[in-house]
């Protein structure tokens, strides 16, 4: 017998028929003999509905009451899928966050999980019944409801398995697992058996979808085994996990990761002294604009051109403001260009393979896509490239480092 804690997400509960797929799924396993804690979103669609909603009333919603309002989404589904459960003949429990005792902080709509209280569901548990928990949600030293932001169930169903010592936290979605890259762009892209979880926040963090980036640091901190599965079809999806001690038997690349969300500035003919990037990006972070890649060119004549990329939402914003930096600075002028992308490949293998930069601008080199950044960590190289070469660079590195190969895979 196992303790599992398992997440689905909101379209595996995003109707009646679907949350009574799931309960016949919950069911199945308490029948092996596990013990089984579950972890739901909102029902597909319901916390934009509520959201939408409180726009109408206000403009600027408090975040208290918006905390209040949004958390009823995951209130319906647990009460749901325990009435179905219940009427397979499988007892269950719903709980809130504030009811199982997940305490956070009080930052309304971001709040982050202090501790979490597990006697309630061990004892249900011990009862045999399946504990079903709302996702996204929890309370802080007040009483008042706090939520964990967009994508907080994942977190939820980590940081349970963490409180209790699951054997494991698998994530349903939609998706049989995580992937060398994106199915749609590559036809022959394969499922990963296994990736390291410093891999897998590499991947969430460039581009990759499969998992929220705060679910991954949760279970790397705490060594929670994730797996991550299809919620209606049957296979063994991936296992996120601590890295092997037998690098050599690692892929040199475990997967590509691309972003399309990207815009590049550049602030041109900047003097070139001491504390010049500091006056730079501080008016960027000043204005909420998070800063991704930067480059700074080789100083001629005393002047330079300082490169970095944000968020493509921040273009207008960002660039406003390097203008009037630049005649601040009195540099030469201040461009942008949000016809860019970035894409990224992921590996522990690179720390005991040579080559793997060079090996990347070549494949790219080959089929004439330029390269205007670089930047590169121990298990990853990141190139900004013209989008409209966006797919065709990520289907020749894919070729390139032979990622449709068998080996990767579960055989």
């Amino acid at each position: 017998m196992a303790l599992y804690v398992q997440k689905y997400g909101g379209t595996s509960v995003g109707s009646v028929e679907r949350i009574q797929q799931v309960a016949d799924k919950v069911k199945s396993f308490r029948d092996q003999g596990h013990y089984i804690v579950v972890v739901v979103s909102a029902m597909s669609g319901e916390t934009n509905r509520l959201i939408g909603m409180a726009n109408e009333m206000q403009d600027k919603p408090s975040p208290r009451e918006m905390d209040v309002l949004v958390s009823t989404g995951e209130q319906v589904t647990i009460a749901l899928l325990c009435m179905a459960l219940t009427a397979r003949e499988c007892p269950a429990r719903s709980y809130t966050g504030g009811q199982v005792k997940i305490h956070t902080d009080s930052s309304h709509t971001k709040a982050r999980i202090q501790n979490i209280d597990v006697d309630n569901m061990r004892n249900d548990l011990d009862k045999g019944r399946v504990v079903v928990v709302a996702g996204f949600q929890g309370v802080d030293d007040n009483g008042n409801i706090t939520t964990l932001g967009r994508g907080g169930s994942d977190t939820t169903g980590v940081a349970l398995a963490a409180a209790l010592k699951a054997d494991e936290c698998q994530i349903y979605t939609d998706v049989d697992g995580v992937y060398t890259t994106d199915p749609r762009v590559v036809d022959n892209a394969q499922r990963l058996k296994e990736i390291t979880f410093e891999e897998m926040l590499e991947m969430a963090s460039l581009g990759s979808k499969v998992l929220q980036i705060r679910a991954v640091e949760f279970a790397g901190k705490y060594g929670v085994p994730l797996r991550v599965l299809h919620s209606f079809k049957e296979g063994p999806g991936t296992l996120i996990t601590i890295e092997s001690e037998n690098t050599m038997e690692q892929p040199i690349i475990s997967g590509i990761a691309f972003n399309r969300d990207e815009a590049k500035l550049t602030i041109t003919g900047v003097p070139d002294v001491p504390g010049v990037a500091s006056k730079i990006l501080c008016p960027i972070s000043d204005a909420n604009v998070e800063v991704d890649m930067i480059l700074q060119n080789v100083s001629a004549e005393g002047l330079t051109d300082f490169t970095f990329t944000v968020h493509r939402n921040d273009y207008g914003l960002a660039l406003d403001t390097l203008k009037h930096v630049a005649v601040n600075l009195n540099a030469t002028g201040a461009i942008g260009s949000d016809n860019i992308a970035k894409v990224s490949i992921v590996g522990v293998g690179m720390r005991s393979h040579a080559g793997v930069a060079s090996r990347m601008f070549d494949s790219l080199a080959k089929e004439n896509i330029n390269i205007q950044m670089i930047s590169t960590s121990e298990i990853k190289v990141s190139v900004v490239i013209d989008e409209k070469y966006l797919e065709l660079a990520v289907r020749a590195l894919h070729s390139t480092f032979e990622m449709d190969k068998p080996q990767t895979v579960e055989e």
